[in-house]
């Protein structure tokens, strides 16, 4: 007998699509394929699991950490991007203000120094950058205080700007 039934499963998809499709689409630059891919992907891995383990306490939580895993490799393995006078300090003001998934050469660069950073930090900058949490949400999430949320964030950005620093060569080819 499967851990959960095929109901719970309709349930569940329908409860979380558009969350999980908003987050994988916000990360792929406007590859609209690709962020199908990654969502269809991500859910034939859910559809799998919880058949055999049951529904995780927090389903978009467990699809969000799948999707992002199935991107980082995605964005580790794509080839070479040309962005031709771009720099660190401007791809890390796209983050800034909201404009790093309106083109896709940004999203894989900002994607792929992200796959470099350690998961907490990671998931600091996609909270604050891309999903817009205020820094008491996230320490409400976090269980820390508001003050280690900014410490921690401007720690994770320096660690992203190094690896973006790292990553682009002199003539603008992300390596």
């Amino acid at each position: 007998m499967p851990a959960v039934t095929d109901d719970e499963l309709r349930d569940t998809y329908r409860g979380t699509i558009d969350a999980l499709y908003g987050y994988i689409s916000r990360r792929c630059g406007g590859d609209r394929q690709l962020a199908e891919d990654i969502t269809q992907d991500t859910w034939l891995r859910a559809v799998r699991a919880w058949h055999c383990k049951g529904l995780p306490r927090e389903p978009v939580a467990w699809l969000k950490t799948v999707a992002r895993n199935l991107l980082s490799n995605q964005f580790r393995t794509a080839q070479p991007v040309a962005l031709d006078g771009v720099s660190p300090a401007h791809l890390l003001t796209a983050l800034d203000d909201g404009r790093a998934h309106e083109s896709a050469e940004v999203a894989v660069v900002l994607n792929r120094a992200l796959a470099r950073l350690p998961r907490d930090q990671t998931e600091l900058i996609e909270a604050f950058h891309y999903e817009r949490h205020k820094v008491a949400q996230i320490a409400k999430t976090f269980g820390i205080s508001e003050r280690a949320v900014e410490g921690r964030l401007r720690r994770a950005r320096e660690n992203l700007r190094k690896e973006l620093e790292t990553a682009l060569g002199a003539d603008g080819a992300l390596r």
